[in-house]
């Protein structure tokens, strides 16, 4: 029955959307990964509150459904950390905000971001925050692409591995489109829309 459900509910959003685009990661599955990191972090924060830092405004969908599994307390702030930017597929120079506003100092620190893609913005923000003296700094992503890159990092938390692939969805978007769909899609043949 649940299967049904977000099976009516993407037929309903894709005949609002771009028909150029194919489901890669369904929403179960999502959920399902969800579920599995919340157990292990309700585990590693159990006697602590943690500061989830959110990196908007890509990771705003995995943030909502992951509080919704915690059982520890925690408080949740943001960075907006922008690569991107109306550009498109193409990654340009890093911006971030809201860094001063942090109040971390002492505290755990959960990261939690959409996508590893080369790595250099959580590589460059987990640096930044470091620098606030955190009592512990963790990181949680929705996806790692699979490309080669200069960072050796991973992130503490990954829910999926995933091809070299434009996605979008589940708060990932295309020039700010495309965030409200409910699993991860890619484009045909990667070809965004055109203009």
């Amino acid at each position: 029955m649940r299967r049904l459900s977000w099976l009516l509910l993407l037929l309903t959003t894709l005949c609002h959307a771009d028909e150029n685009v194919e489901l890669l990661i369904c929403p179960d599955q999502i959920e399902s990964k969800i579920q599995t990191a919340a157990k292990s972090l309700n585990e590693l924060y159990r006697n602590d509150e943690v500061v989830i830092v959110m990196v908007m405004k890509g990771a705003i969908c995995v943030t909502a459904d992951l509080i919704r599994h915690l059982d520890v307390p925690f408080t949740i702030d943001y960075l907006k950390a922008s690569s991107y930017g109306q550009h498109g597929t193409t990654a340009g120079e890093l911006k971030v905000s809201g860094l001063d506003a942090l109040d971390i100092e002492g505290k755990h620190v959960l990261v939690v971001d959409d996508i590893f893609d080369t790595g250099n913005t959580m590589v460059t923000l987990m640096s930044l925050i470091q620098q606030k003296s955190p009592k512990s700094l963790k990181s949680l992503v929705l996806l790692v692409k699979d490309v080669p890159r200069k960072v050796t990092y991973r992130p503490d938390f990954v829910l999926f591995d995933i091809p070299n692939r434009f996605v979008i969805g589940y708060g990932l978007d295309y020039k700010e489109h495309y965030r409200g769909l409910p699993g991860i899609f890619a484009f045909i043949n990667d070809t965004p829309p055109l203009e």
